[in-house]
């Protein structure tokens, strides 16, 4: 009897080494698999820093240029105790910035605690004779490069002269609210990681007239401005007598700006109107839950801290002629850290002025680059606002299922993604260089069985957003699996 128990005591061992050795194994597979996510993680936080690390070269390269490249007029040299600089670069403006600097003198912020920076980018107008001219009672910087050197070179060296904790870049042709930097300023007191926008609220405005203005400007003008009795007056007058003239024709004054009358001619935005009423204002002001709030970082109207800029970097100069320099930059920012805010307190005027049609091309160019050098879905998804049209509420969705697709299967559906990234990038190619963007893809029959396969899971998901415009971007060319 004896034998016979340790025997049995001997099998009851065996099956719980099996099951030990059977949850030994789960573990290290379970180890390969956390060490494999751990890999892909330091890939990632090494690309980051490797990017980090570019940005913070070049701020270097920025700060190394000699001042003899550039000419630079300072009035009131005294005032010492900088809290806010605002940083204003201008080509060719003369008229819009001459009524934009004046309105500045409105300002209910203390005239010793800000300056204002104008990076005069090598003008051919009379820009030049505003150091002359322009006689405010604060801080004021007239700086112009020896050479023409783009948005983002000029930005960068207000950034290097201002003397401010907070930097507000301005568009030269903005007209301010008398607490404009009070509304701006109050917000970083206590918050250095916050960033205000108030380009989003911003109004358009009609303060000169030209036939340099487009048909579809024209027919906003001649609807718009007639209405009030005493614009309606000068529009007559310029169309009997002066709409062939080359010369800018003046329906607001320095005066309209000292009354508010000004605002009469005032009107909102389309575009940023129609993205806040179509959802993004949902969000609430601080865009909690947006997975796109580095949209908000828009150089017309917008504030930062200048210590976040000195960790992320300035812009980025390699960004050539119109566009996106500014979501790169806010997109550096959101990821070390800023937090959005849309403050409709803080808007300005936009003065309406002639547009290129070239500039469509070159901001899908600038887009592009952007989309490169930064190949997250977070990114990439801008292209959606192209095709399908998607709004920035609408690729929100979008970009939060794409996340949530790869949170629960990091590994799986990796032709579904990997094509997914290459039709966005294919459709700003496209746009930037005018082609069709009806094909964006030219997978062979095997692949598309296999993304149709996964496709059809995905859907299974109910992550329509995403499918929807996956199909959208595709054209629904896909074989049943």
């Amino acid at each position: 009897m004896e034998f016979k128990k340790t025997k049995l005591f001997s099998g009851n061992e065996k099956k719980r080494k099996s099951k030990v050795k059977e949850r030994q194994s789960n573990v290290k597979e379970k180890i390969s698999s956390a060490r494999e996510k751990i890999s892909s993680a330091n890939e990632k936080i090494s690309n980051v820093k490797e990017k980090i690390s570019s940005a913070k070269e070049r701020q270097s390269n920025v700060k190394e240029k000699k001042e003899e490249d550039y000419e630079l007029i300072v009035k009131n040299k005294d005032k010492k105790d900088i809290k806010v600089s605002i940083i204003m670069p201008s080509y060719n403006k003369y008229e819009y910035v001459s009524l934009s600097l004046y309105c500045l003198l409105g300002q209910t912020f203390d005239f010793s605690s800000f300056e204002v920076i104008l990076v005069d980018d090598c003008s051919s107008d009379n820009t030049s004779h505003i150091p002359k001219e322009f006689d405010p009672p604060f801080k004021f910087k007239y700086v112009r490069p020896s050479k023409n050197q783009g948005r983002s070179r000029v930005r960068n060296l207000g950034i290097q002269l201002a003397e401010g904790e907070v930097i507000i870049f301005l568009d030269a042709e903005m007209l301010t609210e008398p607490n404009f930097i009070e509304n701006h300023y109050k917000h970083h007191i206590n918050d250095k990681n916050i960033v205000v926008s108030g380009a989003m609220h911003y109004r358009g405005i009609y303060t000169f007239l030209t036939s340099d203005f487009n048909s579809k400007q024209w027919e906003h003008i001649d609807d718009f401005v007639p209405r009030d009795p005493y614009f309606r007056f000068l529009y007559n007058e310029y169309k009997q007598n002066h709409q062939n003239s080359n010369q800018l024709f003046p329906l607001i004054t320095k005066k309209d700006i000292d009354n508010n009358s000004f605002q009469n001619l005032s009107f909102p935005n389309w575009y940023f109107t129609k993205e806040l009423n179509n959802g993004l204002s949902d969000f609430g002001l601080d865009l909690s839950n947006y997975t796109l709030p580095y949209i908000a970082f828009l150089t017309g109207d917008v504030s930062v801290n200048r210590e976040m800029l000195d960790k992320v970097g300035y812009f980025d100069e390699s960004f050539r002629g119109y566009g996106a320099e500014d979501w790169e930059l806010g997109y550096r920012l959101y990821k070390n850290g800023a937090r959005f805010l849309l403050d409709s307190s803080t808007f300005c005027y936009h003065q309406e002025h002639p547009t290129s049609s070239n500039n469509f091309p070159e901001a899908m160019g600038n887009l592009l680059h952007f989309m490169k050098k930064f190949p997250n879905f977070d990114v990439l998804a801008l292209a959606l606002e192209h095709k399908p049209a998607l709004s920035f509420t609408q690729i929100h969705y979008v970009v939060s299922q794409y996340n949530e697709l790869c949170e629960i299967h990091p590994f799986e559906y990796r032709e579904f993604k990997q094509l997914f990234h290459t039709m966005l990038i294919k459709l700003v190619e496209n746009l930037r260089d005018s082609k069709p963007i009806s094909k964006l893809h030219d997978c062979n029959s095997s692949s598309e069985v296999k993304i149709s396969k996964q496709l059809n899971e995905i859907k299974k998901l109910r992550l329509y957003a995403l499918t929807n415009s996956f199909e959208a971007l595709s054209e629904n060319k896909w074989r049943n699996s």
